[in-house]
Protein backbone atom coordinates (compact mmCIF):
# COMPACT_ATOMS: atom_id res chain seq x y z
CA UNK A 1 0.00 0.00 0.00
CA UNK A 2 1.42 3.55 -0.82
CA UNK A 3 -1.01 5.20 2.25
CA UNK A 4 -1.70 3.68 5.60
CA UNK A 5 -4.25 5.39 8.00
CA UNK A 6 -6.62 4.49 10.26
CA UNK A 7 -9.68 6.33 11.35
CA UNK A 8 -10.58 7.52 14.86
CA UNK A 9 -14.17 6.86 14.88
CA UNK A 10 -16.40 3.81 15.02
CA UNK A 11 -17.60 4.45 11.02
CA UNK A 12 -15.37 3.72 8.03
CA UNK A 13 -13.06 6.12 6.88
CA UNK A 14 -14.82 8.25 3.94
CA UNK A 15 -13.39 8.91 0.67
CA UNK A 16 -14.76 11.63 -1.44
CA UNK A 17 -13.87 11.66 -5.42
CA UNK A 18 -14.14 15.25 -7.54
CA UNK A 19 -16.12 13.66 -10.64
CA UNK A 20 -13.34 14.39 -12.90
CA UNK A 21 -10.67 12.55 -11.42
CA UNK A 22 -9.91 9.07 -12.99
CA UNK A 23 -7.43 7.05 -10.70
CA UNK A 24 -6.02 4.07 -12.83
CA UNK A 25 -3.63 3.10 -9.81
CA UNK A 26 -1.99 4.53 -7.33
CA UNK A 27 0.90 6.10 -7.96
CA UNK A 28 4.48 6.18 -7.09
CA UNK A 29 6.89 9.17 -6.92
CA UNK A 30 9.34 11.19 -5.80
CA UNK A 31 9.46 14.89 -5.51
CA UNK A 32 9.93 17.68 -3.36
CA UNK A 33 7.65 20.66 -2.37
CA UNK A 34 8.12 24.55 -1.18
CA UNK A 35 6.74 25.36 2.28
CA UNK A 36 3.39 27.49 2.26
CA UNK A 37 2.91 29.46 5.86
CA UNK A 38 0.57 32.03 5.72
CA UNK A 39 3.06 34.56 6.62
CA UNK A 40 4.57 38.15 4.88
CA UNK A 41 7.43 40.00 5.74
CA UNK A 42 7.71 43.48 7.14
CA UNK A 43 8.94 45.53 4.05
CA UNK A 44 12.13 47.95 5.09
CA UNK A 45 11.46 51.64 4.63
CA UNK A 46 14.39 53.50 3.46
CA UNK A 47 12.53 57.36 4.09
CA UNK A 48 11.51 58.95 7.26
CA UNK A 49 9.57 61.73 8.66
CA UNK A 50 11.39 65.04 9.00
CA UNK A 51 10.37 64.97 12.62
CA UNK A 52 12.54 61.29 13.05
CA UNK A 53 15.45 61.61 10.22
CA UNK A 54 17.86 63.12 13.01
CA UNK A 55 17.37 60.18 15.38
CA UNK A 56 17.70 58.01 12.04
CA UNK A 57 20.91 59.50 10.89
CA UNK A 58 22.45 59.15 14.53
CA UNK A 59 21.56 55.14 14.26
CA UNK A 60 22.80 54.78 11.22
CA UNK A 61 26.31 56.00 12.07
CA UNK A 62 26.68 54.30 15.22
CA UNK A 63 23.48 52.07 16.74
CA UNK A 64 22.91 53.98 19.52
CA UNK A 65 24.61 53.58 22.39
CA UNK A 66 23.97 51.02 25.12
CA UNK A 67 22.70 51.88 28.78
CA UNK A 68 24.42 51.37 31.59
CA UNK A 69 27.18 48.78 30.88
CA UNK A 70 25.64 46.03 28.49
CA UNK A 71 27.11 45.40 25.35
CA UNK A 72 23.24 46.21 23.60
CA UNK A 73 20.36 47.52 25.07
CA UNK A 74 18.44 44.28 23.00
CA UNK A 75 19.41 41.23 21.50
CA UNK A 76 17.32 39.05 19.19
CA UNK A 77 17.89 35.39 18.71
CA UNK A 78 16.29 34.81 15.59
CA UNK A 79 16.75 36.81 11.82
CA UNK A 80 13.52 35.83 10.80
CA UNK A 81 10.41 38.64 9.70
CA UNK A 82 9.50 38.56 13.68
CA UNK A 83 13.43 39.24 14.48
CA UNK A 84 13.72 41.72 11.35
CA UNK A 85 10.71 43.74 12.65
CA UNK A 86 11.60 44.66 16.02
CA UNK A 87 15.63 45.43 14.89
CA UNK A 88 14.52 47.98 12.51
CA UNK A 89 11.97 49.27 15.37
CA UNK A 90 14.28 49.43 18.16
CA UNK A 91 16.56 51.49 16.04
CA UNK A 92 14.26 53.71 15.43
CA UNK A 93 13.96 53.88 19.24
CA UNK A 94 17.52 54.80 19.81
CA UNK A 95 18.41 51.31 21.10
CA UNK A 96 21.88 49.44 20.44
CA UNK A 97 20.43 46.34 18.82
CA UNK A 98 21.96 43.20 17.15
CA UNK A 99 20.83 40.62 16.11
CA UNK A 100 21.59 36.41 16.09
CA UNK A 101 21.09 34.22 13.26
CA UNK A 102 22.30 30.64 13.22
CA UNK A 103 20.59 30.21 9.47
CA UNK A 104 19.84 32.16 7.11
CA UNK A 105 18.78 35.82 7.37
CA UNK A 106 14.47 36.17 6.78
CA UNK A 107 14.26 33.11 8.27
CA UNK A 108 11.36 30.53 6.94
CA UNK A 109 9.16 32.67 5.79
CA UNK A 110 11.43 34.00 3.26
CA UNK A 111 13.79 31.31 2.40
CA UNK A 112 11.06 28.36 3.05
CA UNK A 113 7.71 29.86 3.35
CA UNK A 114 5.68 32.51 2.46
CA UNK A 115 7.62 34.23 -0.29
CA UNK A 116 8.43 31.28 -2.52
CA UNK A 117 5.60 30.28 -2.25
CA UNK A 118 3.58 33.13 -3.13
CA UNK A 119 6.16 32.74 -6.50
CA UNK A 120 4.74 29.12 -7.08
CA UNK A 121 0.99 30.26 -6.44
CA UNK A 122 1.79 33.09 -9.02
CA UNK A 123 2.73 30.84 -11.69
CA UNK A 124 -0.36 28.22 -10.35
CA UNK A 125 -2.93 31.51 -10.88
CA UNK A 126 -1.30 32.39 -14.68
CA UNK A 127 -1.70 28.71 -15.64
CA UNK A 128 -5.17 28.57 -14.60
CA UNK A 129 -6.09 31.62 -16.21
CA UNK A 130 -4.83 30.71 -19.83
CA UNK A 131 -6.08 26.96 -18.91
CA UNK A 132 -9.76 28.01 -18.72
CA UNK A 133 -10.93 28.56 -22.21
CA UNK A 134 -14.26 28.96 -20.90
CA UNK A 135 -13.00 32.28 -19.24
CA UNK A 136 -11.39 33.16 -21.55
CA UNK A 137 -13.80 32.88 -24.06
CA UNK A 138 -16.20 35.00 -22.04
CA UNK A 139 -13.74 37.67 -22.07
CA UNK A 140 -13.44 37.35 -25.80
CA UNK A 141 -10.07 36.03 -25.69
CA UNK A 142 -8.08 33.17 -27.59
CA UNK A 143 -4.63 31.56 -26.64
CA UNK A 144 -2.73 28.46 -27.67
CA UNK A 145 -1.82 25.62 -25.55
CA UNK A 146 -0.42 26.86 -21.91
CA UNK A 147 2.78 25.13 -21.05
CA UNK A 148 5.94 26.09 -18.77
CA UNK A 149 9.44 25.32 -17.44
CA UNK A 150 9.50 23.11 -14.58
CA UNK A 151 13.35 24.74 -13.79
CA UNK A 152 12.10 28.07 -14.86
CA UNK A 153 9.08 28.48 -12.23
CA UNK A 154 11.69 26.97 -9.37
CA UNK A 155 14.03 29.77 -10.34
CA UNK A 156 11.14 32.25 -9.75
CA UNK A 157 10.78 30.88 -6.26
CA UNK A 158 14.58 30.55 -5.59
CA UNK A 159 15.31 34.42 -6.94
CA UNK A 160 12.54 35.90 -5.03
CA UNK A 161 13.25 34.25 -1.93
CA UNK A 162 16.90 35.38 -2.37
CA UNK A 163 15.97 38.84 -3.40
CA UNK A 164 13.77 39.68 -0.05
CA UNK A 165 16.54 37.61 1.96
CA UNK A 166 19.07 40.77 0.51
CA UNK A 167 16.22 43.46 1.09
CA UNK A 168 16.13 42.44 4.55
CA UNK A 169 19.93 42.24 5.18
CA UNK A 170 20.89 45.59 3.74
CA UNK A 171 17.88 47.18 5.59
CA UNK A 172 20.14 45.96 8.77
CA UNK A 173 23.00 47.09 7.52
CA UNK A 174 22.25 50.02 6.49
CA UNK A 175 20.50 51.17 9.87
CA UNK A 176 23.59 49.65 12.16
CA UNK A 177 22.15 46.81 13.08
CA UNK A 178 24.62 44.15 14.49
CA UNK A 179 24.24 40.39 12.32
CA UNK A 180 26.13 37.94 14.23
CA UNK A 181 26.25 34.93 12.90
CA UNK A 182 25.98 32.00 14.88
CA UNK A 183 23.44 29.72 17.48
CA UNK A 184 22.14 32.13 20.36
CA UNK A 185 21.81 30.29 23.70
CA UNK A 186 20.58 32.44 26.86
CA UNK A 187 23.13 31.97 29.97
CA UNK A 188 21.59 33.71 32.48
CA UNK A 189 19.95 37.20 33.48
CA UNK A 190 20.94 39.10 30.53
CA UNK A 191 23.45 37.20 28.99
CA UNK A 192 23.36 35.35 25.86
CA UNK A 193 26.33 33.00 23.85
CA UNK A 194 26.53 32.73 19.91
CA UNK A 195 28.65 30.19 18.53
CA UNK A 196 28.72 26.80 16.78
CA UNK A 197 30.29 23.78 14.14
CA UNK A 198 33.28 25.85 13.45
CA UNK A 199 32.53 29.44 15.19
CA UNK A 200 34.44 30.21 18.39
CA UNK A 201 31.90 31.02 21.00
CA UNK A 202 31.64 35.08 21.81
CA UNK A 203 29.52 35.80 25.30
CA UNK A 204 27.59 39.48 25.09
CA UNK A 205 25.05 41.17 27.68
CA UNK A 206 21.97 43.07 26.63
CA UNK A 207 19.45 45.20 28.64
CA UNK A 208 16.43 43.49 26.99
CA UNK A 209 16.41 40.18 25.19
CA UNK A 210 13.57 38.81 22.96
CA UNK A 211 13.10 35.04 21.25
CA UNK A 212 12.56 34.89 17.64
CA UNK A 213 13.41 31.20 16.78
CA UNK A 214 10.38 30.33 14.86
CA UNK A 215 9.65 26.36 13.16
CA UNK A 216 10.20 23.88 11.62
CA UNK A 217 7.34 21.52 10.11
CA UNK A 218 5.40 19.22 12.21
CA UNK A 219 5.84 15.56 11.46
CA UNK A 220 3.38 13.30 13.21
CA UNK A 221 4.73 9.83 15.00
CA UNK A 222 5.30 7.20 12.66
CA UNK A 223 5.83 9.02 9.91
CA UNK A 224 9.24 9.72 8.13
CA UNK A 225 10.28 12.07 5.87
CA UNK A 226 13.33 11.29 3.60
CA UNK A 227 13.30 14.83 1.58
CA UNK A 228 12.48 12.74 -1.38
CA UNK A 229 9.38 10.81 -1.65
CA UNK A 230 7.96 11.80 1.60
CA UNK A 231 8.64 15.38 2.54
CA UNK A 232 7.54 18.42 4.34
CA UNK A 233 6.70 21.88 2.83
CA UNK A 234 10.50 22.94 3.48
CA UNK A 235 11.74 20.56 0.52
CA UNK A 236 9.03 22.52 -2.02
CA UNK A 237 11.70 25.40 -3.26
CA UNK A 238 13.58 23.08 -5.25
CA UNK A 239 10.75 21.78 -7.15
CA UNK A 240 12.73 19.01 -8.66
CA UNK A 241 9.48 17.81 -10.70
CA UNK A 242 6.20 18.17 -10.94
CA UNK A 243 4.54 14.72 -9.79
CA UNK A 244 1.65 12.74 -11.92
CA UNK A 245 -0.19 12.40 -8.35
CA UNK A 246 0.70 13.46 -5.26
CA UNK A 247 -0.94 12.40 -1.93
CA UNK A 248 -1.23 15.97 0.81
CA UNK A 249 -1.71 15.09 4.65
CA UNK A 250 -3.16 17.74 5.67
CA UNK A 251 -5.70 20.53 4.28
CA UNK A 252 -4.88 23.65 6.21
CA UNK A 253 -3.12 26.44 4.50
CA UNK A 254 0.08 24.50 3.45
CA UNK A 255 -1.79 21.73 2.34
CA UNK A 256 -4.71 23.99 0.29
CA UNK A 257 -1.84 25.94 -1.47
CA UNK A 258 0.31 23.06 -2.59
CA UNK A 259 -3.25 21.67 -4.03
CA UNK A 260 -3.56 25.36 -5.75
CA UNK A 261 0.17 24.69 -7.21
CA UNK A 262 0.05 21.29 -8.12
CA UNK A 263 -3.30 20.56 -9.54
CA UNK A 264 -2.51 23.72 -11.74
CA UNK A 265 0.61 22.01 -13.20
CA UNK A 266 -0.88 19.14 -13.96
CA UNK A 267 -0.71 17.03 -10.73
CA UNK A 268 -3.88 14.70 -9.17
CA UNK A 269 -4.24 15.10 -5.77
CA UNK A 270 -5.27 13.19 -2.64
CA UNK A 271 -5.87 14.78 0.87
CA UNK A 272 -5.48 13.09 3.73
CA UNK A 273 -7.23 14.78 7.10
CA UNK A 274 -7.68 13.73 10.08
CA UNK A 275 -10.39 15.63 11.44
CA UNK A 276 -13.87 15.40 10.29
CA UNK A 277 -14.38 17.78 7.41
CA UNK A 278 -12.17 19.18 4.93
CA UNK A 279 -10.16 22.97 5.91
CA UNK A 280 -10.40 22.84 9.58
CA UNK A 281 -10.04 26.53 11.28
CA UNK A 282 -12.08 28.21 8.90
CA UNK A 283 -15.15 29.61 8.84
CA UNK A 284 -17.28 26.53 8.69
CA UNK A 285 -19.32 28.45 5.63
CA UNK A 286 -16.56 30.27 3.94
CA UNK A 287 -15.02 26.07 3.88
CA UNK A 288 -18.18 24.69 2.44
CA UNK A 289 -17.95 27.67 -0.65
CA UNK A 290 -14.65 27.20 -0.88
CA UNK A 291 -14.50 23.32 -1.00
CA UNK A 292 -17.19 24.03 -3.75
CA UNK A 293 -15.03 25.57 -5.73
CA UNK A 294 -11.47 24.88 -4.87
CA UNK A 295 -11.70 20.75 -4.94
CA UNK A 296 -14.58 19.51 -6.10
CA UNK A 297 -13.93 20.59 -9.63
CA UNK A 298 -10.24 19.84 -9.60
CA UNK A 299 -8.29 16.42 -9.96
CA UNK A 300 -8.55 16.44 -6.18
CA UNK A 301 -10.21 13.49 -3.62
CA UNK A 302 -9.72 13.56 -0.13
CA UNK A 303 -10.10 11.02 3.15
CA UNK A 304 -11.41 12.93 6.30
CA UNK A 305 -11.21 11.41 9.33
CA UNK A 306 -8.63 9.22 9.04
CA UNK A 307 -4.86 9.96 10.51
CA UNK A 308 -1.75 8.24 8.16
CA UNK A 309 0.28 6.06 9.72
CA UNK A 310 2.29 5.06 6.49
CA UNK A 311 2.87 7.14 3.80
CA UNK A 312 5.28 6.99 0.29
CA UNK A 313 4.83 9.74 -2.38
CA UNK A 314 3.27 12.28 0.26
CA UNK A 315 3.65 15.87 1.09
CA UNK A 316 3.12 16.30 5.14
CA UNK A 317 1.26 19.25 5.82
CA UNK A 318 0.40 18.84 9.11
CA UNK A 319 1.65 22.23 10.48
CA UNK A 320 4.13 23.61 12.28
CA UNK A 321 5.97 23.19 15.32
CA UNK A 322 8.17 25.32 17.32
CA UNK A 323 11.63 25.63 17.05
CA UNK A 324 12.94 26.13 20.88
CA UNK A 325 15.89 23.44 21.63
CA UNK A 326 18.94 24.83 22.52
CA UNK A 327 18.05 28.09 23.81
CA UNK A 328 19.64 27.84 27.05
CA UNK A 329 16.14 28.22 28.41
CA UNK A 330 16.96 25.58 31.74
CA UNK A 331 19.44 28.79 33.03
CA UNK A 332 16.55 31.20 33.43
CA UNK A 333 14.24 28.32 35.06
CA UNK A 334 11.68 28.02 32.21
CA UNK A 335 10.03 24.91 30.88
CA UNK A 336 8.32 24.83 27.34
CA UNK A 337 4.71 23.60 27.03
CA UNK A 338 4.15 21.22 24.49
CA UNK A 339 7.23 22.82 22.83
CA UNK A 340 6.06 26.81 23.37
CA UNK A 341 7.26 29.06 25.27
CA UNK A 342 4.85 30.58 27.59
CA UNK A 343 4.39 34.23 27.44
CA UNK A 344 2.06 36.76 29.03
CA UNK A 345 -0.02 39.20 26.82
CA UNK A 346 3.01 41.50 26.53
CA UNK A 347 4.83 38.85 25.45
CA UNK A 348 7.50 38.45 28.40
CA UNK A 349 8.76 34.78 28.67
CA UNK A 350 6.99 33.00 31.64
CA UNK A 351 9.00 31.10 34.12
CA UNK A 352 8.19 27.00 35.69
CA UNK A 353 7.00 28.66 38.81
CA UNK A 354 4.38 31.05 36.65
CA UNK A 355 7.01 34.34 37.39
CA UNK A 356 7.37 36.32 35.03
CA UNK A 357 11.47 36.58 34.13
CA UNK A 358 12.71 40.02 33.41
CA UNK A 359 14.22 41.43 30.38
CA UNK A 360 13.39 38.08 28.08
CA UNK A 361 10.72 38.01 26.04
CA UNK A 362 9.46 35.45 22.83
CA UNK A 363 7.36 36.35 19.31
CA UNK A 364 5.89 34.59 16.93
CA UNK A 365 5.73 30.70 16.43
CA UNK A 366 8.19 30.01 19.25
CA UNK A 367 5.31 31.25 21.72
CA UNK A 368 2.68 30.00 19.34
CA UNK A 369 0.40 32.53 20.13
CA UNK A 370 -0.64 33.34 16.00
CA UNK A 371 1.87 31.41 14.00
CA UNK A 372 1.81 34.15 11.47
CA UNK A 373 4.85 35.99 9.88
CA UNK A 374 3.40 39.05 10.29
CA UNK A 375 2.23 38.39 13.69
CA UNK A 376 5.59 37.90 14.53
CA UNK A 377 6.69 41.01 13.24
CA UNK A 378 3.61 43.32 15.18
CA UNK A 379 4.65 41.36 18.69
CA UNK A 380 7.97 42.62 17.69
CA UNK A 381 6.96 46.07 17.33
CA UNK A 382 5.08 45.54 20.89
CA UNK A 383 7.94 43.89 22.65
CA UNK A 384 10.29 47.27 21.69
CA UNK A 385 7.58 49.76 22.07
CA UNK A 386 7.14 48.21 26.06
CA UNK A 387 11.25 48.26 26.56
CA UNK A 388 11.28 51.79 25.12
CA UNK A 389 9.12 52.70 27.94
CA UNK A 390 5.45 52.44 26.28
CA UNK A 391 3.24 49.96 27.48
CA UNK A 392 1.74 48.20 24.72
CA UNK A 393 -0.49 45.45 23.93
CA UNK A 394 -1.13 43.73 21.30
CA UNK A 395 -4.69 42.96 20.45
CA UNK A 396 -4.33 39.31 18.52
CA UNK A 397 -7.75 39.08 17.62
CA UNK A 398 -6.95 42.15 14.59
CA UNK A 399 -4.33 40.20 12.93
CA UNK A 400 -5.56 39.27 9.59
CA UNK A 401 -4.87 35.33 7.86
CA UNK A 402 -4.65 34.39 4.50
CA UNK A 403 -4.72 31.35 2.26
CA UNK A 404 -3.04 32.44 -0.99
CA UNK A 405 -5.50 29.83 -3.03
CA UNK A 406 -7.70 31.06 -6.49
CA UNK A 407 -9.51 33.03 -5.59
CA UNK A 408 -8.06 33.40 -2.00
CA UNK A 409 -9.35 33.29 1.47
CA UNK A 410 -8.79 35.56 4.69
CA UNK A 411 -10.60 36.29 7.75
CA UNK A 412 -9.57 38.00 10.94
CA UNK A 413 -11.62 37.70 14.53
CA UNK A 414 -13.57 34.88 15.21
CA UNK A 415 -15.82 32.30 13.26
CA UNK A 416 -19.31 31.98 13.51
CA UNK A 417 -18.52 28.96 16.16
CA UNK A 418 -16.23 30.87 18.08
CA UNK A 419 -18.09 33.98 18.17
CA UNK A 420 -21.88 31.95 19.27
CA UNK A 421 -19.67 30.15 22.09
CA UNK A 422 -18.48 33.52 23.28
CA UNK A 423 -21.78 35.13 23.33
CA UNK A 424 -23.20 32.62 25.09
CA UNK A 425 -20.69 32.86 27.71
CA UNK A 426 -20.95 36.50 28.61
CA UNK A 427 -24.85 36.97 27.30
CA UNK A 428 -24.97 38.76 24.26
CA UNK A 429 -26.52 37.87 20.79
CA UNK A 430 -24.85 38.18 17.51
CA UNK A 431 -26.08 38.68 13.92
CA UNK A 432 -24.31 37.89 10.35
CA UNK A 433 -24.09 39.68 7.20
CA UNK A 434 -23.23 38.51 3.92
CA UNK A 435 -22.33 40.15 0.31
CA UNK A 436 -21.41 38.18 -2.36
CA UNK A 437 -19.05 38.86 -5.28
CA UNK A 438 -21.38 38.38 -8.32
CA UNK A 439 -23.40 42.06 -6.90
CA UNK A 440 -19.77 43.76 -7.32
CA UNK A 441 -19.13 45.71 -11.10
CA UNK A 442 -15.42 45.08 -10.88
CA UNK A 443 -15.73 41.12 -10.11
CA UNK A 444 -18.57 40.92 -12.89
CA UNK A 445 -15.89 42.84 -15.54
CA UNK A 446 -13.22 40.42 -14.28
CA UNK A 447 -15.49 37.85 -14.85
CA UNK A 448 -13.93 36.46 -11.19
CA UNK A 449 -17.41 36.63 -9.60
CA UNK A 450 -17.56 33.50 -7.07
CA UNK A 451 -17.25 34.28 -3.83
CA UNK A 452 -18.69 35.35 0.04
CA UNK A 453 -17.80 38.18 2.37
CA UNK A 454 -18.95 37.77 5.86
CA UNK A 455 -19.58 39.53 8.86
CA UNK A 456 -20.01 38.43 12.13
CA UNK A 457 -21.62 41.33 14.20
CA UNK A 458 -23.42 42.46 18.24
CA UNK A 459 -26.29 44.39 17.02
CA UNK A 460 -26.56 45.78 20.02
CA UNK A 461 -23.24 48.01 19.70
CA UNK A 462 -21.72 47.84 16.52
CA UNK A 463 -18.74 46.06 17.36
CA UNK A 464 -17.37 43.91 14.96
CA UNK A 465 -16.16 40.13 16.15
CA UNK A 466 -15.04 38.51 12.60
CA UNK A 467 -14.97 39.08 9.09
CA UNK A 468 -13.94 36.15 6.56
CA UNK A 469 -14.09 36.63 2.85
CA UNK A 470 -14.11 34.13 0.12
CA UNK A 471 -13.45 35.50 -3.47
CA UNK A 472 -10.85 37.94 -5.67
CA UNK A 473 -7.97 39.54 -3.73
CA UNK A 474 -9.79 38.19 -0.54
CA UNK A 475 -6.31 38.60 0.82
CA UNK A 476 -5.73 42.64 0.03
CA UNK A 477 -9.87 43.34 0.96
CA UNK A 478 -9.52 41.89 4.82
CA UNK A 479 -7.24 44.45 6.41
CA UNK A 480 -10.22 47.02 6.38
CA UNK A 481 -11.53 45.25 8.56
CA UNK A 482 -8.31 44.13 10.79
CA UNK A 483 -7.68 47.61 11.00
CA UNK A 484 -11.24 48.50 12.17
CA UNK A 485 -11.27 45.30 15.14
CA UNK A 486 -7.86 47.33 15.91
CA UNK A 487 -8.90 50.61 16.00
CA UNK A 488 -12.19 49.91 17.95
CA UNK A 489 -14.02 51.16 14.85
CA UNK A 490 -17.91 49.98 14.98
CA UNK A 491 -20.02 49.26 12.38
CA UNK A 492 -22.16 52.33 12.51
CA UNK A 493 -19.30 54.56 11.51
CA UNK A 494 -17.59 52.41 9.31
CA UNK A 495 -20.40 51.94 7.41
CA UNK A 496 -20.41 56.01 6.35
CA UNK A 497 -17.14 55.08 4.97
CA UNK A 498 -16.78 56.69 0.91
CA UNK A 499 -15.75 53.01 -1.26
CA UNK A 500 -14.14 54.49 -5.04
CA UNK A 501 -16.84 52.68 -7.60
CA UNK A 502 -16.23 50.39 -9.30
CA UNK A 503 -13.65 48.21 -6.97
CA UNK A 504 -13.57 45.06 -5.12
CA UNK A 505 -13.82 47.28 -1.61
CA UNK A 506 -17.23 47.42 -2.36
CA UNK A 507 -17.75 44.14 -1.73
CA UNK A 508 -16.79 45.22 2.23
CA UNK A 509 -18.94 48.70 1.79
CA UNK A 510 -22.38 46.95 1.08
CA UNK A 511 -21.03 44.01 3.82
CA UNK A 512 -20.89 46.69 6.64
CA UNK A 513 -24.16 48.42 5.29
CA UNK A 514 -26.47 45.52 5.50
CA UNK A 515 -25.34 44.92 9.01
CA UNK A 516 -28.82 45.55 11.06
CA UNK A 517 -28.45 47.37 14.41
CA UNK A 518 -30.56 48.44 16.98
CA UNK A 519 -33.15 51.31 17.27
CA UNK A 520 -30.91 52.87 20.08
CA UNK A 521 -27.05 52.35 18.31
CA UNK A 522 -26.07 55.55 16.47
CA UNK A 523 -22.87 57.29 15.34
CA UNK A 524 -21.43 60.37 17.81
CA UNK A 525 -21.62 63.59 16.60
CA UNK A 526 -19.07 64.57 14.46
CA UNK A 527 -17.79 68.18 13.83
CA UNK A 528 -17.50 68.86 9.83
CA UNK A 529 -13.70 69.70 8.73
CA UNK A 530 -13.47 73.35 7.41
CA UNK A 531 -11.67 73.47 4.02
Amino acid sequence: MLLSFHSHSSSPPKLHRSPELRFSALRRHSLVFSPLKQSHYRKFISTFSEKKKSTTLASVSNNGSPTMSFDYDLVIIGAGVGGHGAALHAVEKGLKTAIIEGDVIGGTCVNRGCVPSKALLAVSSRMRELQNEHHLKALGLQVSAASYDRQGVADHANNLASKIRNNLTNSMKALGVDILTGVGTILGPQKVKFGGVGLSDNVITAKDIIIATGSVPFVPKGIEVDGKTVITSDHALKLEFIPEWIAIVGSGYIGLEFSDVYTALGSEVTFIEALDQLMPGFDPEISKLAQRVLINPRKIDYHTGVFATKVDAALIATGRAPFTKGLGLENISVATQRGFIPVDERMQVIDEKGNLVPHVYCIGDANGKLMLAHAASAQGISVVEQVSGKDHVLNHLSIPAACFTHPEISMVGLTEPQAKEKAEKEGFSISIAKTSFKANTKALAENEAEGLAKLIYRPDNGEILGVHIFGLHAADLIHEASNAIALGTRIQDIKLAVHAHPTLSEVLDELFKSAKLSDDVSSPARQPIAV
